[in-house]
C-alpha cells in the first residue's frame, strides 16, 4: 500500500467520522406528542374483624398530556394536567379526594442565547362542586364545577441553566372568577366574582431522574401583585413516580396552593398511590 492510497484511507476514514458525528449531534425537531394514564384503586373490607375498622372504596384517574413542538427558531409547548377521584368510608356518602384540570400553553423564541423570549397561558380549575363537611353538621358548599377559575397571562424571559430545569421569569396578568355565591371578599364586605391583576411572574421546572426507575418532578409558580409578601400566590406540585413494572406504578404527590383571594391560609394535599400507569401516545 503506497502513501497515497493509505493518506486516501485516513483522509476517507476522518471523513465518515466526522460526518457521523454531525449526525448524532443533530437535534430532532418536530412535533412529540406524550399522554399518560393512571389509575388507582384501594378497597378495605371488614366483616367481625376484632381490631375495629370501616369499609372503605377509594379510585383515583390522572391523565397527563404533553404536545411540544420544537422547532430550530421556536419551541410550542402544551400541557395538561386532568385529575379526579373518589373516597366512600363505611356508611357515608362518597367524597372527591382530587379534582384538578391545569392547562399550560408556552411559545419560546430561540435567540441561539442563554436567555430567550416567551409568552404563556395558563388555566387552573375543578370538574365538580366541592364540599366542607363541618362535624355533625350537613355538607357545605363551598366551590362549584370550573368555579374558582384562575387565568395567567405573562410574556418575559426563559433560562435552562440545567437540562433538566427550566426557569421563566416575567411580567404577567391574573384574573381570579368566582360566583358571587362563592366568591372572595378581600376588599371590605365586598364580594368579588372577578378579579384582575397585575404583576409578576415566576415558574421553575425541573425533572429529576433519582434512579433507573424513579422520576421526581416538580414545577413551582409564584405570582405577586407587587403588593407585600402576602399577596404572592403560590402553586407548588411534586410528585416522586416509581415504576414497579411496565405497568405498575408507585407515586407520592404533594401539592402547595396559596391564594390570599381564596384564603388566607395555605392549603395542602398529599396523596400516595398504587395502581396502573400506561402510556396512550
Amino acid at each position: 500500500m503506497n502513501k497515497v492510497t493509505l493518506l486516501f484511507l485516513l483522509i476517507t476514514l476522518t471523513l465518515n467520522f466526522s460526518f457521523a458525528q454531525d449526525e448524532e449531534k443533530k437535534p430532532e425537531y418536530g412535533w412529540k406528542k406524550q399522554i399518560i394514564g393512571d389509575v388507582n384503586f384501594t378497597q378495605n373490607q371488614f366483616d367481625n374483624w376484632s381490631a375495629g375498622g370501616e369499609n372503605s372504596v377509594s379510585w383515583q384517574f390522572i391523565l397527563t398530556t404533553k404536545f411540544e413542538n420544537d422547532q430550530k427558531d421556536y419551541n410550542w409547548t402544551n400541557n395538561g394536567k386532568f385529575q379526579f377521584g373518589k373516597t366512600k368510608v363505611g356508611d357515608l356518602d362518597a367524597r372527591k379526594s382530587a379534582d384538578e384540570i391545569n392547562l399550560e400553553s408556552t411559545y419560546t423564541y430561540k435567540l441561539g442565547v442563554l436567555v430567550n423570549p416567551y409568552a404563556s397561558v395558563k388555566a387552573l380549575t375543578q370538574f365538580v362542586d366541592g364540599f366542607n363537611y363541618p362535624a355533625a353538621a350537613k355538607k357545605v358548599k363551598i366551590s362549584q364545577a370550573f368555579d374558582p377559575l384562575y387565568l395567567t397571562e405573562s410574556i418575559g424571559v426563559g433560562i435552562q441553566p440545567y437540562k433538566n430545569i427550566k426557569i421563566r421569569i416575567g411580567v404577567a396578568a391574573k384574573q381570579t372568577l368566582s360566583d358571587t355565591a362563592y366568591g372572595f371578599a378581600n376588599e371590605g364586605d365586598k364580594v368579588q366574582d372577578f378579579k384582575n391583576e397585575i404583576g409578576a411572574e415566576s415558574v421553575t421546572e425541573a425533572s429529576i431522574t433519582v434512579s433507573e426507575k424513579i422520576v421526581y418532578d416538580s414545577k413551582l409558580n409564584l405570582f405577586s401583585n407587587l403588593k407585600g409578601l402576602k399577596e404572592i400566590d403560590v402553586t407548588w406540585d411534586n410528585t416522586f413516580s416509581a415504576m414497579v413494572s411496565d405497568l405498575i406504578k408507585v407515586s407520592l404527590n404533594f401539592q402547595l396552593f396559596y391564594d390570599s383571594d381564596i384564603s388566607i391560609k395555605r392549603q395542602w394535599k398529599q396523596t400516595l398511590a398504587l395502581g396502573l400507569s400506561y402510556t396512550l401516545l
